[in-house]
């Protein structure tokens, strides 16, 4: 009876710290890669990636103002994430999350969006924000392209030195 009881407490034991593991602590998502400030390095890719996703938005006709974050692969109109979601697969053949060129645009809308500190995703939310206007998305495509190769530029002059 008492080597039944042991193996029941060790048993428990084990559930409990299992239970514990899966548990989220504050920061654990950028130790798991899911870091909402992550600054991975800049590629030409990513240029090429921005300018796609803006020729992808070309139109305000193929804007979908009600961004889901799921991006449907036969779908017509296309909210900001999808646009650089589409554009990724298609320049570099592997969409991430936490990409170069997605990280970027969700910088860029922390430093243009007035209401970024009510949005819960950037991306999805600067683009649903109703007061977002098609000439607004332009100009945050040429912002982000801006962006990202004035980092390629300094990452490059930084790598020779």
């Amino acid at each position: 009876m008492k080597h039944r009881s042991w193996t029941l407490i060790a048993v428990a034991v084990l559930i409990f710290a299992g239970a514990l593991a899966s548990q989220s602590v504050p920061g654990e998502a950028a130790a798991k890669g899911d870091d909402p400030d992550a600054r991975p390095p800049v590629t030409k890719l990513d240029v090429q990636i921005v300018q796609r996703a803006q020729e992808i938005l070309s139109s305000e006709s193929k804007w979908n103002r009600a961004d889901t974050r799921k991006c449907p692969v036969e779908a017509q109109t296309f909210s900001i994430y999808c646009a650089l979601e589409k554009a990724t697969d298609e320049v570099s053949g592997k969409f991430e999350h936490r990409g170069a060129a997605m990280q970027e645009a969700r910088f860029v809308i922390d430093e243009i969006a007035p209401n970024r500190k009510n949005y819960h995703h950037r991306l999805m939310d600067y683009n649903n924000d109703p007061r977002t206007t098609f000439a607004d998305l332009q100009k945050f495509f040429h912002r982000l392209q801006d962006r990202i190769a004035k980092r390629l530029a300094e990452e490059s002059q930084a790598a020779t030195k």
